[in-house]
């Protein structure tokens, strides 16, 4: 299993000079992907654009979104976007993508929020379409368009994931949950009779150093995920917070499966980088 650092682009008031430190420091360290969150009123950087400028600033990391919410944007132009961030970074782009929950984000962007599971599954057909047809352009460095991955939770996203798509973007939580979920993803891939075995994506949150990063780490997770009420202290409760925590996490994801583990800062402070990267190797 491979160990990917997710970018603090949802942290507030992070600059972007400092982001892009995070991904020249990622380039060259142990950490196979750079990935990044997705959200609309937020205080946050958008993630296809900071990919893109990662993929100027980087040339051995995965690029990633983990997810782009992909009914607030338009088809055509999400899959060219898609193929220029694949292309000029010669084909380490991945393109995670599923619905998202919050309803704000869609009120903000006028997007109708009852039809988003339809829109998606439109979506990720037509994406296929434009990708094997090239007359939207630029080509991307694969022949059938930049590594594509679904996430969700229901029994629809997992037929998505094997229908359309290269595997499944698990969303976070214990890796008693990703078992579970990685099954469901094996199951509909099977009986879809795809070849191989599905792509498959985890993610957790860390913040290593004092009682005052972990405090932050809590405070950040409990506002991010304030739409979904009480769970967000569950959310918030899962943070890794030490080198034994991090350590059997990451474990729990290899047994299960996991081609790659996001693992996302809750703090702007590079140093989270190499404090990480020191657990990890």
């Amino acid at each position: 299993m491979h160990v990917g650092i997710g970018l603090p682009n949802t942290v507030k008031k992070l600059t972007g000079d400092d982001l892009l430190c995070w991904m020249r420091q990622a380039d060259e360290g142990a950490f196979s992907s750079v990935a990044v969150l997705d959200r609309v009123l937020h205080d946050s950087y958008d993630p296809l654009a900071t990919l893109a400028a990662g993929a100027a600033v980087t040339s051995r990391v995965r690029l990633a979104t983990m997810v782009v919410i992909g009914p607030l944007r338009n088809t055509a132009l999400l899959g060219k976007t898609a193929s220029t961030i694949d292309a000029l970074s010669n084909g380490r782009f991945t393109l995670g993508i599923a619905l998202g929950a919050r309803r704000d984000d869609y009120d903000a962007t006028g997007t109708p929020y009852g039809t988003r599971g339809l829109r998606l599954t439109d979506q990720l057909a037509d994406l296929r379409d434009q990708w094997d047809d090239r007359q939207i352009g630029p080509s991307a460095a694969r022949v059938s368009g930049p590594q594509l991955l679904v996430g969700g939770l229901t029994d629809v996203a997992f037929a998505r994931v094997a229908r359309y798509a290269d595997g499944y973007m698990h969303n976070g939580g214990p890796p008693k949950i990703f078992t579970r979920m990685a099954d469901k993803a094996r199951a509909a891939w099977s009986d879809a009779t795809r070849p191989g075995q599905p792509q498959l994506w985890g993610m957790g949150y860390f913040a290593l150093g004092g009682e005052d990063v972990k405090q932050a780490g809590l405070d950040y997770l409990r506002d991010y995920y304030s739409f979904t009420g009480p769970f967000a202290e569950r959310i918030a409760q899962g943070l890794l917070t030490t080198p034994q925590a991090i350590m059997q996490f990451i474990s729990g994801y290899a047994d299960a499966g996991c081609d790659e583990l996001v693992l996302f800062s809750t703090s702007g402070a590079i140093d989270q980088l190499d404090r990480l990267a020191n657990v990890v190797g």
